[in-house]
């Protein structure tokens, strides 16, 4: 319960933080072709290379992950549906046997249904939700945060001892 509370509060740090729009929804949508394919595959680590060595904030990836691999997981029965239509297309199965008889391909796991269904929805949809959350968090910011800090719950919650021993803890311990 404490890692989840932890993770909750660093997101919201981190949409009320001056990290860009654009870093935080490229995570968003990183996440979201985390959470939606497999784990430990060959894209997995190929999302986490890209994670590493863009700007991409790997903090709201790997929340978002957490939360898109709950969804993905409900959502099994459409990926293997979409899988099944890609891998059944006539026209490309000359191409699955080439990319099956290469030396790293068959690692993605392409022939399954349900990975290939995902990791088409993902990519599919992965820009869709960039764009999406870059709207929402803009939104949050201009709207959300500035009518909420202006309110006198919040100034009363500024005001309690457990605002100032977080923000206490966050000094000493925030950054490790």
């Amino acid at each position: 319960m404490g890692l989840l509370l932890k993770q909750i509060f660093q997101f919201l740090k981190l949409l009320n933080s001056e990290n860009g729009t654009n870093q935080i929804a490229a995570g968003i949508a990183a996440g979201f072709v985390l959470g939606m394919t497999p784990a430990f595959s060959l894209q997995t680590l190929l999302v986490f290379v890209c994670i590493f060595f863009f700007r991409i904030q790997a903090g709201a990836a790997m929340l978002s992950a957490g939360f898109f691999a709950f969804a993905g997981y409900l959502l099994d029965p459409v990926f293997d549906s979409a899988g099944r239509a890609v891998l059944e297309i006539a026209g490309l199965q000359g191409l699955y046997t080439t990319l099956y008889n290469l030396p790293i391909i068959p690692y993605t796991r392409f022939n399954n249904s349900i990975v290939m269904g995902s990791g088409v929805v993902a990519i599919i949809l992965s820009p869709i939700v960039f764009v999406l959350a870059r709207i929402l968090i803009a939104k949050y910011r201009e709207q959300v945060v500035a009518r909420f800090k202006g309110t006198k719950l919040w100034k009363g919650i500024q005001a309690t001892s457990l605002y100032k021993w977080y923000f206490k803890y966050d000094e000493l311990y925030g950054n490790q």
